[in-house]
């Protein structure tokens, strides 16, 4: 949904065959057949705080013969309160998702790419793994500062392989993001001119990996954000 559906959109405008991946088999079911008009789809459900997913998923694409030459890690979602708020159930299986299954997805797939001389893995972070630290909502900040330094990192070592890992980071978008974390009534006070939408999102993640770009902030207005957080005292 959201974001990653998006991509998927933008990258089937593009002609490339997908493979879409998440919990919902349903909804995996109505984007296969809108994308599938354009280009093939295979569906894939899969839970990634279950570990043995990434597995799963890697192996079921081999023994279809399926070399995927981009990878997209869009799966997230956000904890709110404090961090004695939540069960450690809930909190394990976040970072399962946030950072576990990221880097095991991208540690199966990348060797492929990296043999083939070519490659793209498109991360979506997001602006708050840049900005200072605030209470509540405790790992989502501190797992998107990973994913985006650990892009950074990935992009210089496999540049000189064909391979461009792009660490993409939104600000407020419209999905059902804050719908699921119970936050819309909060955020739905900020004013319009600091949303997005998602396809714009999309575009400039998709573009961002294609050029070879390691991190890009979605939008004017985000990227001013980004700039000031290097100046202003993190209190």
């Amino acid at each position: 949904s959201g974001i990653g559906a998006d991509i998927a959109r933008a990258y089937a405008a593009r002609g490339k065959p997908l493979v879409l991946t998440a919990r919902r088999q349903e909804r995996l079911d109505q984007l296969a057949a809108e994308l599938s008009q354009s280009v093939p789809v295979i569906t894939l459900a899969a839970d990634l705080a279950d570990p043995a997913a990434p597995q799963a998923l890697f192996d079921a694409l081999a023994a279809r013969g399926v070399f995927v030459d981009t990878l997209v890690n869009n799966a997230g979602y956000g904890v709110p309160g404090r961090l004695l708020s939540s069960d450690w159930r809930t909190h394990a299986d976040f970072l399962q998702v946030m950072i576990v299954a990221v880097a095991r997805l991208t540690y199966l797939f990348l060797p492929a790419m990296e043999a083939a001389g070519r490659g793209r893995i498109l991360n979506v972070a997001s602006l708050a793994g840049l900005v200072p630290a605030s209470a509540g909502h405790t790992m989502y900040g501190a797992t998107k500062a990973w994913l985006i330094r650990f892009s950074e990192c990935l992009a210089l070592e496999s540049a000189p392989r064909g391979v461009h890992v792009t660490a993409l980071c939104p600000g407020f978008t419209y999905t059902e993001f804050h719908d699921a974390n119970g936050m819309r009534a909060q955020v739905s006070r900020l004013p319009k001119w600091l949303w997005m939408d998602s396809p714009a999102v999309a575009r400039i993640g998709v573009d961002a990996v294609e050029a070879g770009r390691a991190r890009v902030v979605a939008g004017a207005i985000n990227n001013l954000v980004a700039a000031l957080c290097k100046y202003l005292p993190s209190r």
